[in-house]
Order: structure tokens, then C-alpha cells, then sequence
């Protein structure tokens, strides 16, 4: 925990402190900003308040009277609710405007912990309760330049296995002459041969990777498995995405998705829906990538509004069905800014120094298409780390 920089970030916001309240690890986000242990023995509600200007206090049962002790401050100790209720009172005695992980009618659900008792309590007694949204995006999403650099270690691992997947798909179809092909190429198959692509460049992964063909595509988050799996044909339109991280504590991911057909060229719907969403795609970073170089703020919302205005005037706005971009960080969908203004209105600011994906998409019945690339920013610059598809593969 940097306490100056909360601190200070707090007076930037004209905030009188941000309160954590805990119990069974109910908010992740607290630990990840208080550098707790996300698997310590918590049974019993925990408080701690960072003021605005001051020492930090905390409130803990006796029971675990120890478990904030790494963090510094004085402490309050309760066994009672009635005790409880006069510690919440005596530690914010003198605070009015209280940041918390709360979002005002649950619009960015993703800082959502708190529950609504918690906070009708802290009303009751006079405290003005604001969203830590952006508070938790500059603590929590913000990078390092080691983890900056992880990303461009997994980007470059990545988009290699991604152009051997396409040709190693070709030469099961098509094998040299003279050999026999043995067995039918399936949708699993080729999810199997990513992960151990994956695990012999060192990367991890949650989940996937995604291979789908046909109606399939249009599935968002398909999942082939040994059990269901379509079959790859000759003929067929394919997508696959991709993501992963190197293993170790503090990496962050790096995540693409690219379409293809396999022994033709596309037909014309088909090409059409790829130029809409690569136009969509573009126009989404664009947007960001203006804001930055004029070091002007830009929202999550205004970038998905960029993507979304092209595929709605193509005619196609009831068929792109999910936010432009998420957040990327330790976790592949990270808790900073989304770009989104239809699953949620983002009002958080995109961050200088962070990681996101720009990936909108139009399914379908037959197929989808999504495009997704990642962006880093830094002050006064945004730019895409990877390859860029600007046309569909042909395998």
C-alpha cells in the first residue's frame, strides 16, 4: 500500500477518506489496494479508514484483533454490534465525504462490494457515500514498467502462435503428399494444441483458448470441448482467441481475437461484416489515440461510442451485443476502465499507463466476426501492441 499516494489522490478528489470494510473476502478490491494476503482466515468484519490527511485507523474483532496489523494506524477493537456500530461512528467521526467501493444504482458493478446495509448505515449516521471507481483504476490498474514490459513479452509469444496455429491448421487439411491424414481436425483439437503452444512459451491462461467455426463464431464465449466440438473443414469461417501471461506475480495478459475462411476467399457478407467491425475498431482507437496525444480525458464510455456509432450506421447495432473493450491487468479482464456504454455506461477515466483491448464484434446466425487488438497508454501517447488484422486470413 502506498499510503502518501491514496492520500493524496483523496485531496486531488476533494475527498475526507476512503473506508475498506471486509468479511469472507466479500471485496477482493481491498486486498489488492491494501496489499493483504486474499487468503488469510477473515470471519469477522474488518474496517480501515485512510483520511484524507493523517493517520489511518482500523476496526477489527477480537476474535481476529490482529488481522489489519500490517497496516499501519491505530485499532479499535468490538465483540458487540453495539460496540460495532459506536467504532464505525468513532472512526469516522470528524469524515464527511467517504469513498467506498460502492457504485451509484450499480451502473460499474465491478466495484460493486459493498452491501446496501453498510451503506444505508453510513447515511444514517451523516456520511456522504462516493464510488472509489476511479480511485481503485489509479491503485489497481495502473502499471509498472515490469509489467508493461511482461505484456510485450506475452504479445510477441502470441501473435508467433497465432500465425503457427493458422498454418498448422492448413497442413492438418491439407497434408504434404505422400502423407495420409489419420484423424479429423475439430474445434478441441486446436484448443488443445494452443495450450500446450502456450505452455511451452512459458504463458498461463484462464480458461480457452476459444477455436469455433461456422454459427459457432457467433458465440461469444464459446467453449469447445472433448465432447462437443465441431469439426474444421475445408470451406469453413473460423475464429480464434487467444490470451495468456507469463507466470509470474505481477505479468499482465495479452489477448487478441482474428477470423479467417479456410480454401476460398470470403464470400461478400461476409467480407462486409470484417471491414464493418475493422472500421469500428479503428474508429475506437483513433479515438483514444487523439485524446492522448492532446492529453485530453477520455472515458470508457466515449471509446465504446466511437466503435458502436460505425457498426450502428452500418446497420448492424442489434447485432453487436457486448461492450468495445475491457480493462487488462493480472487478471484479464482488470479492474480499470472498460470501454463500454451499453453492458454499463464507464464513466471511468482510461488511465495514462494501462492496458485494454479494443474488440467489437457483429454476430450473426451463420457467423460472427470479432476484431480485437490491445492498446498501453502513457501520457500524451496511446498506441496497439500487437499485429493488426486488416483483412480476413485465408488459410
Amino acid at each position: 500500500m502506498n499510503l502518501d499516494a491514496i492520500q493524496t489522490a483523496l485531496r486531488e478528489s476533494a475527498l475526507d477518506g476512503w473506508l475498506f470494510y471486509d468479511h469472507h473476502h466479500r471485496d477482493p478490491i481491498a486486498a489488492g489496494v491494501l496489499g493483504l494476503d486474499p487468503k488469510a482466515h477473515v470471519t469477522r468484519r474488518w474496517y480501515y479508514f485512510i483520511p484524507a490527511t493523517g493517520e489511518p485507523s482500523k476496526l477489527v474483532h477480537r476474535i481476529e484483533q490482529g488481522r489489519l496489523d500490517c497496516l499501519p494506524g491505530a485499532k479499535t477493537q468490538y465483540s458487540s454490534w453495539q460496540e460495532l456500530r459506536a467504532g464505525i461512528e468513532n472512526l469516522l467521526q470528524n469524515q464527511k465525504k467517504i469513498a467506498m467501493q460502492y457504485s451509484p444504482d450499480n451502473d460499474i458493478m465491478y466495484v460493486s462490494m459493498v452491501d446496501a446495509g453498510t451503506i444505508e448505515f453510513l447515511r444514517g449516521i451523516g456520511k456522504e457515500i462516493v464510488s472509489s471507481a476511479d480511485l481503485v483504476s489509479q491503485f489497481e490498474a495502473v502499471l509498472t514498467a515490469e509489467q508493461i514490459a511482461s505484456h510485450s513479452a506475452a504479445q510477441r509469444e502470441i501473435d508467433v502462435i497465432l500465425i503457427t496455429a493458422w498454418a498448422e491448421i492448413a497442413r492438418h487439411l491439407r497434408p504434404p503428399s505422400g502423407i495420409d491424414r489419420v484423424e479429423s481436425l475439430t474445434e478441441y483439437n486446436m484448443v488443445v494444441w494452443l495450450r500446450e503452444a502456450l505452455r511451452r512459451e512459458g504463458l498461463v491462461w484462464e480458461n480457452g483458448p476459444d477455436v469455433s467455426v461456422n454459427s459457432n463464431t457467433s458465440d461469444q464465449h464459446y467453449e469447445p470441448s472433448a465432447e462437443h466440438a465441431a469439426p474444421i473443414r475445408e470451406g469453413d469461417f473460423l475464429l480464434i482467441d487467444l490470451w495468456g501471461r507469463l507466470d509470474t506475480p505481477s505479468a499482465i495478459f495479452y489477448d487478441i481475437t482474428w477470423t479467417g475462411v479456410i480454401g476460398r476467399d470470403p464470400s461478400k457478407k461476409e467480407q462486409l461484416i470484417f471491414d464493418t467491425v475493422r472500421r469500428a475498431r479503428d474508429s475506437a482507437i483513433s479515438a483514444v489515440q487523439q485524446a492522448f496525444a492532446a492529453n485530453r480525458p477520455i472515458h470508457g464510455f466515449e471509446a465504446d461510442d466511437a466503435a458502436r456509432s460505425v457498426i450502428r450506421d452500418a446497420g448492424f447495432a442489434e447485432n453487436f451485443v457486448h461492450r468495445t473493450g475491457h480493462n487488462i491487468a493480472h487478471e484479464i479482464h482488470g479492474p480499470g476502465a472498460h470501454l463500454d456504454n451499453l453492458e454499463t455506461h464507464d464513466e471511468r477515466r482510461i488511465l495514462p499507463n494501462t492496458c485494454f483491448s479494443v474488440e467489437p464484434g457483429i454476430y450473426l446466425p451463420e457467423f460472427g466476426v470479432r476484431s480485437e487488438i490491445n492498446m498501453l497508454t502513457v501520457p500524451g501517447k496511446a498506441w496497439v501492441t500487437g499485429r493488426i488484422q486488416q483483412e480476413l486470413v485465408r488459410i
